[in-house]
């Protein structure tokens, strides 16, 4: 009986091996990467929103959140803490996903039972809402009211400017602004505790000057610092 013989050269069985001893190799992590908060706790500032959304998860209801910020405050972040301290399903829509079809697709996964159970609950985060097309803003308007609630499911929209959202959308959505203010400090303590880890006993920098506005900014300004050690 004849076999079929696959015959890989020598060439290919190099290219093989890098790929293999590549997918091996831990790389360095961003400081972004690395110290991304896995908990809603563990965020630096916003305590309303943390107090809501901690509540939220201790009595899930359907609900419709919109989590409007300045790119870097932690919006998408806190959306993916938040389902995991729901266990939830996730479904994550990014802003080029959120098309009628891709929504319908969606949607219909969230009338399964949860993972959970019964009492679990389905998450579906779509980010940057304000860049939907108008029919996707209308054909999900039904979703976000009584008309035609998707079951056991917490719609999370992400947007940078609700400004250029219908009212229509926003007053059915449960508002959190996500921004720095009075965080300063925390920034700050959080900036030292980073480079206590990271920077091996070298001089410490003005942490002051290195925060900004938002955490992202400020830790990627503090990772341009250590590589300047």
């Amino acid at each position: 009986m004849a076999t079929n013989t696959l015959f890989v050269s020598e060439s290919q069985q190099d290219t093989l091996f890098a790929m293999e001893s590549q997918r091996s190799i831990e790389y360095p992590r961003s400081l972004t990467e690395e110290f991304r908060p896995l908990k809603i706790a563990d965020f630096v500032g916003l305590p309303k929103i943390k107090a809501v959304l901690s509540n939220l998860v201790k009595a899930p209801r359907n609900c419709s959140l919109l989590f409007q910020g300045s790119p870097g405050t932690g919006k998408s972040t806190m959306a993916l803490a938040f389902s995991k301290e729901l266990n939830a399903d996730l479904w994550h829509l990014g802003s080029a996903d959120c098309r009628i079809e891709k929504l319908q697709e969606t949607i219909s996964r969230c009338y399964y039972i949860p993972r959970a159970g019964l009492n679990g609950f389905h998450v579906i985060l779509v980010d940057e809402i304000e860049t939907a097309s108008p029919a996707s803003i209308n054909f999900l308007l039904s979703k976000m009211d009584a008309t035609e609630p998707i079951p056991n499911t917490i719609l999370i929209f992400t947007c940078n400017d609700s400004s250029t959202l219908s009212e229509r959308f926003v007053s059915r959505t449960l508002k959190l602004d996500f921004n720095s203010y009075g965080a300063s400090s925390e920034i700050i303590s959080l900036l030292e505790h980073v480079w206590e880890q990271k920077a091996g006993g070298k001089p410490q920098p003005n942490f002051r000057k290195i925060a900004v506005g938002n955490v992202r900014e400020s830790l990627n300004r503090l990772e341009v610092a250590l590589l300047e050690c």
